[in-house]
């Protein structure tokens, strides 16, 4: 099934995912190997295997071969995964800004307009699906000191943009565990830091956003090693992914342990944060305690 236009799993990511799904089915039933799909269309075994996990684009040809391998005939299905095909090599909205946007980055915004359930826990900056435009430059800034005006604009603009999906008829589940301390560090000034945590406050009032505060009174947690987010998509072929950022690169976890691990972690925080009702009241003491008006 092609996800529809507003729906939570959207882009061309996800729709390479669905279609690698189903051409896992197909394959698994008619009993062929990866190995076999690899020689009918003049590739590799691990091409087939990038195929199904949707991290490849798709040649229509190659699609049309693998549906006749796997005994594929009837039109009209043959015509929906073709379609499929077509639409997952469309580019995304964020294409436009391909010369501010490392290619492992890409692969995160398709993952994240996909995902109907978006869990991250950040110990040093708000969300980005949560940061002003303010905030969000002075952040920016702190990685691209050299960078020339327009460049940090479009970046701020990226940023913005992203929170797009937020905003949608079915917009994702964000549920977002944020450390006390980076709520405490003065990211671009207090008039900057004030604005945010102000926006943070009105953030907890949509029904699609839960927040919530790891206080310093909580000691050490479970997620002492850093920053990271896990999405889950709707349909239930996709599985989890755990997305962690480094400064020149990214990693994405789908196996089962490692998703597992973080799932455990994420729990935990959840319970050693103070709960989403009294975030806003957490917030208006931080605000007035360091960035009074």
């Amino acid at each position: 099934m092609v996800p529809g236009e507003d729906g939570p799993a959207t882009g061309p990511t996800v729709l390479r995912m669905l279609l690698g799904a189903q051409l896992r089915r197909l394959r698994e039933g008619a009993g062929v190997t990866r190995e076999g799909a690899g020689w009918e269309i003049r590739s590799s075994e691990s091409k087939i295997s990038r195929m199904e996990l949707g991290r490849v684009g798709f040649k229509e040809r190659d699609v049309a071969d693998l549906l006749t391998l796997y005994g594929v005939s009837a039109t009209d299905e043959r015509a929906a995964l073709l379609k499929l095909a077509q639409d997952a090599n469309s580019p995304g909205w964020w294409h436009r800004y391909g010369d501010v946007l490392p290619t492992w980055f890409q692969s995160y915004l398709g993952l994240e307009a996909a995902a109907a359930l978006i869990r991250t826990y950040e110990l040093q900056f708000v969300p980005g699906l949560l940061q002003t435009p303010e905030y969000a430059r002075a952040v920016i800034l702190l990685g691209h000191r050299g960078a020339a005006p327009e460049e940090v604009d479009r970046r701020v603009s990226l940023r913005m943009e992203r929170q797009e999906l937020l905003r949608r008829t079915r917009p994702p589940q964000l549920w977002a565990v944020v450390d006390e301390a980076a709520l405490r560090r003065p990211i671009g000034g207090p008039q900057v830091m004030r604005g945010q945590l102000d926006a943070l406050i009105e953030a907890t009032a949509s029904p699609h956003v839960r927040l919530q505060i790891v206080p310093f009174a909580a000691g050490g947690h479970a997620a002492a090693g850093g920053a990271f987010t896990i999405l889950r998509f709707g349909d239930q072929d996709l599985p989890d992914i755990v997305y962690i950022e480094q400064l020149t690169s990214a990693i994405y976890l789908d196996k089962r342990d490692d998703l597992d691990y973080y799932a455990q972690a994420m729990e935990r925080l959840c319970v050693e944060a103070a709960p989403p009702e009294r975030t806003p009241e957490l917030l208006g003491r931080i605000a007035d305690e360091l960035y009074p008006r």
